[in-house]
């Protein structure tokens, strides 16, 4: 049986140049990149996250992907 997951990427820049990209599982179906936005603005404004690249200081990428994952096998129940 196939299971398809759908997961939200923010890809930030950090002060040293290097990105840091928060992974969130289940997006609403109808999220926008203008809410997506308007997210990472708030995570920049708040200093929300430091990273070892330093503090996120732009918006460099925004990504909803899909995978799936199709179980082949299930083990018997002894």
């Amino acid at each position: 049986m196939a299971n398809i997951q759908k997961t939200l990427r923010l890809t930030f820049v950090t002060t040293l140049g290097s990105t840091f990209t928060l992974t969130l599982p289940a997006p609403r179906a109808d999220l926008t990149a203008a809410e997506a936005e308007a997210a990472m603005d708030l995570i920049i404004s708040k200093n929300m996250f430091v990273t070892t690249g330093g503090e996120l200081i732009g918006k460099k990428d925004i990504k909803i992907t899909d995978s799936t994952t199709t179980d082949l096998y299930d083990p018997p129940i002894y």
